[in-house]
């Protein structure tokens, strides 16, 4: 059979033989789960057997530990005695319990897993509990029952926005005041500024509950309960509901590739063994994260993921998933250091072939569970075919990150003078693309924003941001700083995807960096916030890039322009300025750290061309410009192009 993923990029053709290895892996591997006529979705129930359900008559719990010799159950209704309730055994390492009286177990109940395994004792919490937070007793992190009123969602369908415009959050950090903060607090304080700026997508970090908080969500212990920091389960689901309202999707961002290695908190060593769910030796320990790595060829553990996948989706009514760490997942040495040169660095002993059936079925599952969902893979490789059908031999994301363009722009700001940046190297980064696929372009996001890095603006003003952003100031590195911050958006979201990405709070500069509350610092809350109210403040400049922002995405939206790919019309390295064409509108940036005062931008056809968009923004909607034949036949324009400004124009007549 051949795959159309061999017709999209011929270069693919020496490789034939392992596009249809990996083909087989994951027909091998779905029948072996589903067999010739089941689906994923009716597999993947896992929420529905184990963890703990109430009847008319009682409570059932159960779980899998297949190595354990005993498992208990205890908590508050037992008063924490350890071997009160013994759970029986089963077939294939099942063990259940049933406790008569619907009051038996109770809301707000604190629990614990209790395993015997070679004669010890280890404290465990349940694997499918659906919230876990600290015993204020001793602060030691507890499963707790969930009994209470189904939450009644009033957005009961919502349909999905054609092009993502992606705005990234974390809960906790949302808010002003130095603390942790609410769904509650999200929804009233930064639902309406998303709504407001244009973004018709929130993608939400560190919802998966996480014992270290400085962790940003990514070392995640029990992947069914929602983050307790910041509220209830239905305080999650208000939040989603609300933003459906508003016309706004939610996603989740997913870690599936790597868990956090504590064992009295997570899955490490549940039932007594490393192997119950990761690879033993080195192969389940990620070296630079210091976490461990899922065994994705056993099916119980891709039974655990794909139900993981299936209850956020029904439960909690997410969108979709970016999946974090998927470079990690598709070689064995996780890509760090691997210079991704020749496609030959793609199908070798260094692919983890597991990993890529493992991803194939979970956006098959996906798809059947919520067909209009979308997948956004964080892949730094390039991996061929990630964002193709699997029908077509991908390995079916919707999207991949364009993690390429924040690090040209992190490479340009460091290295470079701005005289010196090469437009040809910009155009070729922002617009390559693996065939037929899909790609959301950032300029940054919450990686460049931590402690030890520096975001965009910060790089460009750094500590003048704290004494020259008033509105009177005419500091000249601020206004170089202005200028390339909107100039850096413009570009990325008009030539960088399909897409587009921001963290929250750098759409209008925020100075200072993320820092969690750690010993270092004292624990302190201080750089572990958004400062909303530099936006807000009419005497600074923070308004203005914020202003920006909202404008670029009212362009974009307003005149399609995602729905096509961009179209190289002139690149003038000398004078450090691209034209471009992408839909409708004709895109002229001035990188030039000098003006041009009569620039003659070549254009496709004749008429008269209007500014509807300017990172000088006084410029926008009343400039007019006539389009005429220049003496080398091609059609001239001839425009005033302010040092380091961008341009959006439409065609009028």
């Amino acid at each position: 059979m051949t795959y159309k993923l061999l017709e999209y990029d011929p270069y693919l053709q020496p490789y034939a033989a392992d596009i249809r290895l990996r083909m087989d892996n994951y027909a091998k591997k779905r029948y072996e789960l589903v067999g010739r006529d089941g689906t994923l979705r009716e597999f993947a129930n896992g929420v529905a057997y184990f963890g703990f359900h109430k009847t008319d008559a009682g409570w059932w719990y159960r779980e899998w530990a297949p190595a354990a010799e005993e498992v208990y159950l205890t908590g508050d209704m037992v008063d924490w005695k350890w071997l009160e309730l013994k759970l029986t055994p089963l077939e294939n390492g099942v063990f259940e319990i049933f406790l008569p009286g619907t009051h038996t177990l109770y809301h707000g109940c604190h629990v614990k897993t209790i395993i015997r395994h070679h004669g010890q004792l280890l404290e465990r919490i349940p694997l499918y509990i659906k919230r876990v937070e600290q015993d204020p007793r001793d602060h030691s992190w507890c499963g707790v029952i969930v009994d209470e009123p189904a939450f009644r969602w009033k957005c009961k369908r919502f349909k999905m926005p054609k092009i993502p415009y992606i705005y990234e959050c974390h809960i906790g950090m949302a808010q002003e005041k130095e603390g942790i903060g609410t769904y509650q607090e999200f929804i009233e304080n930064v639902l309406p500024r998303v709504k407001a700026l244009g973004y018709n997508t929130i993608q939400l970090m560190a919802i998966m509950e996480h014992p270290y908080y400085g962790s940003f969500g990514y070392q995640v212990s029990s992947f069914f309960a929602p983050c307790s920091r910041y509220g209830t389960a239905n305080g999650l689901k208000a939040l989603v509901d609300t933003a459906h309202q508003m016309g706004i999707a939610v996603l989740l961002d997913l870690v599936h590739s790597h868990a956090v290695r504590n064992t009295k908190e997570g899955l490490n060593e549940f039932d007594g063994t490393v192997y119950q769910f990761f690879h033993e030796g080195s192969r389940g320990e990620h070296p630079a994260w210091g976490t461990k790595l899922f065994n994705y060829n056993k099916n119980e553990v891709i039974h655990f993921l794909l139900s993981n996948l299936k209850y956020w989706l029904e439960e909690y009514h997410f969108d979709g998933f970016r999946f974090d760490g998927v470079t990690s997942m598709l070689y064995h040495d996780h890509g760090l250091g691997t210079a991704f040169t020749d496609y030959g660095k793609y199908f070798s002993m260094n692919t983890d072939t597991e990993a890529v059936t493992y991803l194939q079925l979970a956006n098959e599952l996906i798809r059947e569970v919520r067909p209009d969902a979308i997948t956004i893979a964080e892949d730094m490789s390039a991996m061929p075919g990630m964002c193709l059908p699997i029908k077509e031999g991908g390995i079916g994301f919707d999207y991949r990150l364009a993690m390429g363009i924040p690090d040209l722009w992190i490479r340009l700001l460091e290295k470079h003078r701005d005289e010196d940046w090469d437009m040809w190297e910009i155009w070729g980064e922002l617009t390559s693309r693996r065939p037929m696929e899909k790609y959301i372009g950032y300029a940054e996001s919450h990686d460049q924003a931590l402690v030890g890095d520096k975001t965009i603006m910060f790089r460009l003003c750094d500590s003048r941001m704290y004494t020259e952003m008033n509105r009177q100031s005419t500091d000249p590195i601020i206004s170089r700083g202005m200028n390339l911050h909107k100039l850096i958006r413009l570009a990325t979201i008009s030539m960088g995807g399909d897409g587009y990405l921001n963290f929250m709070g750098n759409e209008f500069g925020h100075p200072e960096w993320i820092d969690f509350p750690r010993e270092g610092n004292g624990w302190s809350y201080f750089y572990c916030r958004r400062q909303w109210h530099l936006s807000d403040d009419e005497n600074l400049k923070y308004g203005e890039l914020e202003e920006f922002d909202r404008c670029m995405l009212e362009t974009m939206t307003r005149y399609h322009v995602m729905g096509s790919q961009p179209v190289s019309l002139y690149i003038d390295n000398w004078a450090k300025v691209l034209v471009y064409k992408r839909g409708e509108l004709i895109f002229v940036l001035n990188f030039n750290s000098a003006s041009e005062m009569d620039y003659l931008v070549t254009v496709p056809t004749k008429g008269t061309y209007q500014i509807v968009l300017s990172t000088h923004l006084s410029d926008a909607s009343f400039y007019q410009t006539q389009a005429m034949l220049g003496t080398d036949g091609l059609i001239k324009l001839p425009m005033v192009l302010p040092s380091r400004s961008g341009f959006c124009l439409r065609k009028m007549d």
